[in-house]
């Protein structure tokens, strides 16, 4: 790979959160304070007004190019069309960071309109690592990649998540999206240690920590916990997020907001809880890396 960015490490010690439609003219208008912005790929691939306000907005803030289509998990692998136009909005936007999900979103050229999980075996081991190799390939630079949250689980899965995840970065050199909502998520879903998440993934491959809420939902025989990015951040995914500064060291860190959006300023605020908290978490463990 060539032309790799390096200044997501300017990210560190910082929260941002996402830039999303209704904040925008906001954002532009009063230049709020915040570490940096996450912007979703797909809203800036086909023209309009929101490129040239993106290309405004990133004079004043770092931002980030989190992608929600690249289907790294599908059979067939990336779009070449979908990659061409992600490699073009890097190279118009510079963004600090960019990841994906693990995860597949496309089947037989249709695109649907969900994360979809995947069995974790050997097999698919192989697939995505040759797929994030061709994106890395084509984008010329390392992407991260998400934990996603689980709501069912394959017989056939060998490994766990996130030792397959720790495979894969060290198959490819990509870099881990630690989303410690998920992490949360998953692990009330299924009874799992979240604890033992966080110690199974390498922390020198963890880029970028991922924060936001989750909806609690009754049902027949128990609660399943919804990452549906609505509401602030539970103070146990709080707790959780302090375990995961203990282990990794300071890293860029988002909150994401996506469904019945609040005023900025809450945003805003949540960002600088996690900022405090990275803070005094830091603070308390000097030895931790911060690289």
């Amino acid at each position: 790979m060539t032309g790799e960015r390096t200044d997501g490490a300017s990210l560190l010690a910082q929260a941002g959160i996402g830039l999303r439609a209704p904040h925008l003219a906001e954002v532009m208008a009063a230049r709020p304070a915040a570490g940096w912005l996450e912007v979703h790929a797909e809203n800036y691939m086909c023209g309009g007004p929101a490129p040239a306000a993106l290309e405004r907005i990133r004079r004043d803030y770092p931002i980030s190019v989190h992608g929600v289509s690249l289907s790294i998990g599908s059979a067939e692998g990336p779009d070449g069309h979908h990659l061409g136009r992600l490699k073009r909005l890097m190279e118009q936007f510079e963004p600090a960071l960019v990841s994906e999900h693990l995860s597949w979103c496309v089947a037989g050229g249709v695109y649907l309109n969900h994360l979809l999980p995947l069995p974790y075996t050997e097999e698919t081991l192989a697939l995505v690592s040759a797929h994030v190799d061709r994106a890395q390939e084509v984008l010329g630079r390392r992407i991260l990649i998400e934990n996603p949250s689980s709501y069912l689980r394959f017989h056939q899965s060998a490994l766990g998540e996130a030792e397959f995840l720790a495979a894969l970065a060290k198959r490819t050199g990509c870099r881990l999206l630690c989303d410690v909502n998920n992490i949360y998520v998953t692990a009330q879903n299924f009874g799992l240690d979240p604890i033992a998440y966080l110690d199974a993934l390498p922390a020198a491959a963890v880029g970028e920590i991922h924060l936001a809420g989750h909806q609690r939902n009754e049902v027949e025989g128990g609660v399943v916990l919804i990452d549906d990015h609505g509401s602030r951040v539970s103070e146990p995914v709080w707790s959780l997020y302090r375990e995961a500064l203990r282990r990794f060291g300071a890293r860029p860190t988002l909150v994401e907001w996506d469904t019945r959006l609040p005023d900025l300023e809450v945003l805003l605020s949540e960002a600088r809880t996690a900022d405090r908290i990275m803070a005094a978490t830091l603070s308390q463990n000097p030895d931790v890396d911060a690289a």
